[in-house]
């Protein structure tokens, strides 16, 4: 099984910054191919899940049109992790945060969604 942690989600005022951290890990080593995607998407009530931003092991990303410029995805040091630096956020930014991973055509797996809140 792999199972992805999510972290740094919650409430922030309009204008704001935060940052997303995603790590992918396996309890079968090898289990997670070095060739893969990761990913943030998010959320809201009534709407499907949307793609925010992705990035391939190999460096290439890709961006939702409503996220260039104020988000920046990359990958960390350590292996299978993520980032989402979000900045100038709106009060439609606010949902639910999902991190993914997807690997070998047919491996995909998902976090438990962290909250992003933006409010004054």
């Amino acid at each position: 099984q792999v199972q992805l942690a999510e972290s740094g989600g919650g409430l922030v005022q309009p204008g704001g910054s935060l940052n997303l951290s995603c790590a992918a890990t396996s309890d079968r080593i090898g289990r997670i191919s070095s060739v893969n995607t990761m990913g943030w998407y998010r959320q809201t009530p009534g709407k499907e899940r949307e793609l925010v931003a992705s990035i391939f092991s190999r460096g290439g990303t890709n961006y939702a049109d409503f996220v260039k410029g104020r988000f920046t995805i990359s990958r960390g040091n350590a292996k299978n992790t993520v980032y989402l630096q979000m900045t100038n956020l709106k009060s439609e930014d606010t949902a639910v945060y999902y991190c993914n991973i997807k690997f070998s055509k047919v491996f995909d797996y998902w976090g438990q969604g962290t909250q992003v809140t933006v409010s004054s």
